[in-house]
């Protein structure tokens, strides 16, 4: 099957999945992984109606940008770690970031996005599992606090909502508390009506249990190996 049939199949499931939790299917976005894929791959998914794209890596995705940039309406944000001395090409060539993990990344992005003259959406990476070799805030760490208390401040940030990626396992189901916990987080934060801070995205679930994070209430599924086949090793 090719990109436009693995689309295809991958929307059909979203909205089983939003169905089967007595949600609007377009409640869902679909954000395809493009990290490894080229730009003649992007470009098919394009054609194929795809418009929201996820990339892992800085100095990747500027490489391929300026082969991409005649495309209208298409739209990257990055979803792999920040590193803070990247911050300034980051903010200049995507659309939004959804890995936003310290308050020291956020005001250098904020500064970023000042210099480029742009208001830069934002995502606070959650890490849900408490996982060492994962980057992301412990939802009970100090750092969430400072971060949200600092959002009125940086204005060139657009808060929108939380991502996270929770610990693998083969049982999608298994990663359902994670998902649960991390839309229970959202729910908290977002009841506390904190000035410049939006909570309308929850981006949960990849290939192997997009459809049990919609089930939990993921507002975007970032999906790559569904949609492109297995990528190659980096």
């Amino acid at each position: 099957m090719g990109i436009a049939d693995n689309l295809a199949r991958v929307r059909r499931q979203i909205s089983d999945a939003a169905h089967r939790a007595g949600r609007r299917p377009e409640e869902v976005a679909l954000m395809a992984v493009t990290k490894t894929f080229p730009p003649e791959i992007i470009r098919e998914a394009y054609d194929a109606g795809q418009r929201l794209f996820g990339e892992n890596r800085v100095q990747e995705f500027a490489e391929k940008a300026p082969l991409l940039a005649d495309l209208p309406g298409i739209e990257f944000h990055l979803i792999g770690h920040l590193q803070s001395n990247k911050a300034a090409k980051a903010a200049q060539i995507f659309f939004g970031i959804d890995s936003l993990d310290s308050p020291h990344l956020a005001e250098k992005l904020n500064a970023a996005a000042e210099r480029a003259g742009k208001r830069l959406p934002v995502l606070i990476e959650i890490n849900v599992g408490g996982e060492a070799a994962k980057t992301g805030i412990v939802p009970d760490s100090p750092e969430l606090d400072t971060l949200l208390t600092a959002a009125p401040r940086l204005e060139c940030l657009e808060f929108r909502g939380l991502m996270s990626i929770p610990p693998f396992t083969e049982d999608p189901g298994a990663a359902r508390p994670y998902f649960r916990q991390l839309r229970q987080l959202r729910d908290q934060i977002a009841g506390r009506k904190l000035p410049a801070i939006g909570m309308d995205v929850l981006s949960m679930g990849m290939s192997h249990d997009f459809e049990v994070a919609i089930e939990e209430g993921s507002t975007c599924v970032r999906v790559g190996t569904a949609i492109f086949g297995p990528r190659t090793k980096t």
